[in-house]
Formats: structure tokens, sequence, C-alpha cells
């Protein structure tokens, strides 16, 4: 493996186009040879039919993504499921096989004949809030084909197909299984043999039991071992500009997925599935019927054109939350990045109450919405921070006086947020919750979990659930990936699940600049992301050095302003202390930039090197740009803000203070669709624009 490449680049021009036309993610079915297939027919199919043709195929909409599946010899054995994927003519999957492990009755992957084979199709656009746009369109064809072994016991399982414009999804589902009162999975088989020699941006763990919080390496998908355990998201990029991105969506009451390469085959990767702690050998327990989660490829001619893709929320389930207008996104202080550190205020910070008054004033004169109760060695709910020890999370450390904290913030209009081990949480939240509510608490924000195996994703859930119920919003922290469970509820607002600047506290190589152009590329993929955002202590990435009191952050002011865009993040931090950011450039606007958006465009990107995002809020937009260690010059086109004049306000590096990257230059102009604006950034450098209509 090698690090992210530095060297030569590849422009892949960002073609600025709808979602749904550039977009691809594909919901796997299984096929034989591209050549033969045809137009699927949009009914129900007898075995007979389906047994003579030996082929069910599902297009997309649009028909740019067509997906074959089969029952083949390989490997020795019969009528094995394998599918097939193409995009616009090329196959991009070819005859991967599909299959579960279960306890007791052993693998169900072979000997099958397909029995039925039932299609819908469905068109409906729903709201999204928070979201990177306020809309999602849900348009995709479907097939499920149900499968049955050919011998005794004659064990069942369908696999359901999805294939949408932007991309294809396929998971399984499980009926009644003869002689079994309980599905017992003991591992999944899933396989995703890529056409070709794709390059591979991968996430490499080190064991189940993870944050996420590493950094990415730059592969041959040929290379990738059957020792390695990879993150999701994966992205693939091919040499004529194709590019795929492997996840999964709708992860409930399951196992967390990986991925691992196969023993002597390239280009093949297998699915492997998150443990039960107590028993490592079980991975799924359920009762039937049940459904796998959603095994996900988004496919595009452009990275871009992914991150606008809103196709994992498509996958998951609607709204379950009726009145939603209690959840309000907006940003928050968080007084542990900073480690307490105050400045000169006459009193020393820490878990007492003129720390929190202080903090709660700040966010009254800035606007900023929430302050968060969190802690260092001790919790703000008095035991250390890590293991929890069994503190109630209702009564807070000596030192704070909870009920005057929470009348001084009712009274300036600050609301106070909760942070908390996922094991407090589990042993008190069906106390907590309620009376969290009846306090006025804003949201929670859960830590440690480093798991996502079946008992964790179930937990979580129950979690999530309850606090909508009590009007809570959450935040995950030590997290794993996101799946998509925000469209079901909404109030949970953004997850870790990435490495991020709390690493300048402790870690020798820190964030880098090029990892965060990275990240939105690859985890951005899956959801939104916290990133302990906000420092206005700005050095040059030669100069960085870890410290764990009052941290420092590779890069310039103007980088900082630009991830409030380019990051989506719908409770970002602002993670510094108030005197760090009193009288300083930028704080008007790191206080103003909407952390929730009608429309998402990427203008322009490499993977690693430079991004730009656009976002509209009603009828302002923000352009945020961020580079790698490298000066840039990118050119910003504006003919994505439609008709009429705009006020640009832009804010960008200061090229001539080469000393200091802490100093902004600013201009303001009118301009049109029809114009361009040239930004200049410093290595580790930013830009920001912010487009309001004349009037």
């Amino acid at each position: 493996m090698q690090p992210i490449p530095s060297g030569v680049e590849r422009q892949h021009g960002m073609k600025r186009m709808s979602v749904t036309a550039r977009v691809t993610v594909l919901v796997l079915l299984l096929a034989p040879a591209v050549a033969a297939w045809s137009r699927p027919d949009w009914r129900v199919r007898t075995a007979d039919e389906v047994d003579r043709s030996r082929t069910v195929v599902v297009e997309s909409p649009d028909g740019s993504i067509r997906v074959g599946f089969g029952l083949y010899e390989k490997s020795g054995k019969k009528a094995v499921p394998c599918y097939d994927v193409s995009w616009r003519g090329k196959v991009l999957v070819r005859r991967a096989s599909l299959g579960i492990e279960l306890a007791g009755s052993g693998p169900l992957s072979s000997n099958f004949r397909i029995v039925n084979v039932t299609r819908a199709e469905r068109d409906q656009t729903y709201p999204v809030y928070p979201g990177k746009s306020s809309t999602a369109r849900d348009h995709y064809r479907e097939a499920v084909v149900s499968l049955e072994e050919r011998a005794e016991p004659r064990r069942r399982l369908a696999v359901i197909f999805r294939a949408y414009n932007d991309g294809v999804a396929f998971r399984y589902r499980f009926s009644e299984l003869p002689g079994a009162t309980e599905l017992v999975i003991t591992e999944e088989q899933s396989t995703f043999a890529f056409v070709g020699n794709p390059q591979a941006y991968t996430l490499p763990l080190g064991a189940f039991t993870t944050s996420y919080e590493q950094r990415y390496r730059f592969v041959s998908l040929k290379d990738v071992s059957p020792d390695a355990l990879l993150g999701l998201p994966m992205l693939l990029e091919y040499p004529d500009g194709t590019w795929i991105a492997l996840t999964e969506a709708n992860l409930t009451n399951y196992a967390g997925m990986y991925l691992s390469g196969v023993a002597g085959h390239s280009n093949l990767l297998i699915s492997r599935l998150s443990p039960w702690p107590d028993n490592p050998q079980v991975k799924v327990k359920a009762v039937v019927p049940h459904v796998s989660p959603w095994r996900v490829l988004m496919i595009a001619d452009d990275p871009g054109r992914l991150i606008e893709s809103n196709l994992i929320l498509n996958l998951n389930e609607p709204r379950a939350i009726g009145d939603t207008s209690w959840i309000r996104p907006g940003k928050t202080t968080f007084p542990w990045w900073n480690g307490y550190a105050l400045g000169d205020v006459g009193f020393r910070g820490g878990l007492n109450t003129q720390t929190m008054k202080h903090y709660i004033d700040f966010c009254a004169e800035q606007g900023i919405e929430y302050h968060s109760l969190d802690g260092f060695d001790r919790a703000w709910y008095d035991g250390p921070i890590v293991p929890y020890e069994g503190a109630d999370i209702t009564k807070s450390v000596p030192e704070i006086d909870l009920p005057e904290v929470l009348g001084y913030a009712r009274q300036k209009g600050v609301r106070l947020r909760l942070w908390m081990h996922w094991q407090a949480a589990r042993a008190h939240m069906n106390t907590a919750f309620p009376i969290y509510e009846t306090w006025g608490i804003e949201g929670v924000m859960l830590d440690f979990m480093d798991r996502d195996d079946q008992e964790m994703v179930t937990f979580l859930h129950e979690a999530v659930r309850l606090a909508a119920k009590h009007h809570l919003t959450v935040t995950l922290h030590g997290a794993s990936k996101p799946t998509g469970l925000r469209r079901t509820y909404p109030n949970l607002l953004t997850a870790e699940g990435v490495l991020n600047l709390e690493y300048n506290k402790w870690d020798a190589q820190g964030v880098s600049p090029e990892h965060e152009v990275t990240v939105p590329f690859i985890r951005m993929l899956a959801g939104p992301l916290d990133f302990h955002q906000g420092s206005f202590r700005h050095v040059w990435p030669r100069q960085y050095a870890p410290r764990k009191i009052a941290p420092v952050v590779k890069g310039t002011r103007a980088r900082t302003l630009a991830s409030y865009i380019i990051f989506e993040n719908h409770l970002p931090m602002v993670a510094d202390y108030p005197a760090a950011y009193r009288e300083q450039e930028g704080l008007e606007l790191l206080a103003q930039v909407p952390v929730t958006w009608h429309e998402t465009r990427v203008l322009n990107g490499v993977v690693g090197k430079y991004i730009t995002v656009a976002r509209r809020s009603d009828e302002q937009w923000y352009v945020g740009s961020m580079s790698d260690g490298s000066p840039r010059e990118l050119t910003i086109p504006l003919d994505f803000v439609g008709p009429g004049r705009f006020v640009a306000e832009i804010n960008a590096d200061d090229l001539h203070a080469p000393d200091d990257p802490s100093t902004l230059t600013f201009r303001r102009l009118q301009v049109t669709a029809a114009d361009t604006i040239r930004a200049e950034l410093a290595p580790a450098g930013g830009h920001v624009i912010r487009l309001t209509p004349v009037r």
C-alpha cells in the first residue's frame, strides 16, 4: 500500500449537471454476458419461463445501468447465484457470486432454482431536512428474485435488486427456514468481481472494533490482500474516468459490512461481517422474515457527482417522525477540543459554572445556537471520560450548578447539548432522556462505541428512536460510517467515523491538507461527518506539532471557513475557546454559514488535491474551495446561480502575508451567471464566496 499520491495530477474536470443525469449507483443484479441482455419485460415471470431464459435483467429508468442475474456453475458448484453490472454499455462487475453461511444448516449459496421474479418501478420525491438538498428523488426499477434449493430441505432466499440512474443496490430477504426457528448467520458471501484493474482508495482497519479513524491508502485493486480488513465507503477509479463507490445502506438489525480480497483472484472483493462480541462465530441473529442492508454501488463519470447523490438516503425507510419542526440544526461549542483553555479571563477554565456561562455568553454574542457540556479527564456527570463507571447522567459534577447553568442558557437564548459515553446512555437513557426534555436540552452526543456489530447497531437505533420521542437530536462520535438512518430519524444530525482534527491534539502527523481534501470524496458519500472544525490557530504544515491544550490546525483561515461549506455537517463545532475568536477576521462569516442546504453542486476537484463545492441556502449561494499542500489557481464559473445580478463577497488567502496563515483578503463585486471568478489558494489554502441576489 502507498499513501494517496502527490505527484502527477489528473484533472477530472467536473461537469455540473443534475445528480440523476450523471451519478450512477448500482443495484447489483446478477447476469451472464452483457451482449445477451435485452430490455426486461415488466411483469411476474413463471419458474419455467425463468429457467428457459436463465437471466433476470433490471435496467435503470434512463437505461444507463443494467444488472443481470443468473445461476451458474462456479468453483465446482452448480446453480450459484451471480450478477453482472454494466454502465453505459461497459461491463463493470462480471459474474460476482452471492451467498449466506448459516449456523447449523450450512451455506445457502448454490444448487438453486429461480421460482419467481416480481418487478416494480417507483418515482417519488420526498423532503430532506436537514440535508445537502431540500428534496431527493427516489426513482428506480426493482426485481425480487425468489430462489429455492433444488434438494431437501429446499431452503428459500430472495435477492432484491434496484437500478437507479445514479447507481445500483441489492439486498437479501430471508423467509421460512425449514427445521429452524431462528436465522443465525455466520458469514455473508457477497462478492464484487470488478472488471479491469481500477485503482482503489481504501481505508485499512486493524480490527472490527474500530472508530474508522485511519488514513486512506491508494492501491491497485488487484493488490488488496485476503488479510486486509477495509472499511466503507471504498472509492474506485478506472483509467477511462469511471468512478465507483462501494458501501452499504439501511444497516438495521444486522452486522456492519467490511471488505477483504480473495486469495488467487485479482480484483475480487468479498464481504466480511462484524462479529458478536461474546460469540465471534455469529454475525447476525434474527427471526424471519428478515432483510440484510443494501449493498450499494454508486457510479459516475466524475467523483463530484457521487458527492451530490442522495442514493444512500433513498435506500432507507421513510421518515418515522411526524412533526420535525423541533429539529433545528446549528453550530455548537465543544470545550474538550481545546482542553478548556480560556486565556486571560480571571478564572480557571474547566468543569465549573463560570466556564459554562463564559461559553454561553460567547454563543449569545455570535449567534451560535448551542453549547456542549462534555469533559476533559472527567465527564460533566462526574466520572471518568472512559471507561464508564456507572455515574448518573442526570447529575453534574459539584463544580457545575446545573440548574443555574440551564436557567442562564435559557435567559441568553442558547440551548445545551450533553456528551456521554454510550454505556452511560444505555444504562440511563430510559429515565434520563425524558428528564432532558423537561430541562430543554437540545440533544446528546454518544461516544466510544467503536463497533458496528448487530448488538451495537440495534442499540444505536433504539437510542436515536428514544431521543426522537423526547425531542432530542443525536450526534455520534467513536462511530463507524453512517448508512442513511437519518432519513428515517432526521434527529440524527451527524457522525464522526473519520480521522479528524481531534488528532492534532496528540498525533505526530496530525491531519494533513491532503487528507482533508480526500474525505469529501470518500467518507462524505456515506453521510454527514463531524470534524472538530473551527480552530483559528493556524500554522503552515511544516510548523505543525501536536498539543493537547489549544491545538493548532494546518493551513489558512480561509481554509477553515471553506470547510464549513465543503463538509456536510448539520451540527458543526466551533471548537476553539471564545478569546481565540473574538475580534478575529472571519468570525462573522463562520457564525453565519448555514448548516443545512437547499441544493449542492460540486464544481471541480481531484481526490486528495483540491475541491470546490457550491451550496445554496434559500437564495444565497456559498462556494468553498480547499487545496492540498500546493498552491492552486482555480477557475470558478458562476453559471449555476441562475438569472439576475449577485453581490459576491470573497474571503481569500492573503498571498502577500507568507508568514501568517491567519490573514484574509476581502473584496466585494457584482457578478452574473456569465462571470467567472479566479481563486488563488495558498499552500493548504482556502477560498470562500458568498453570493447574494441584488434587489
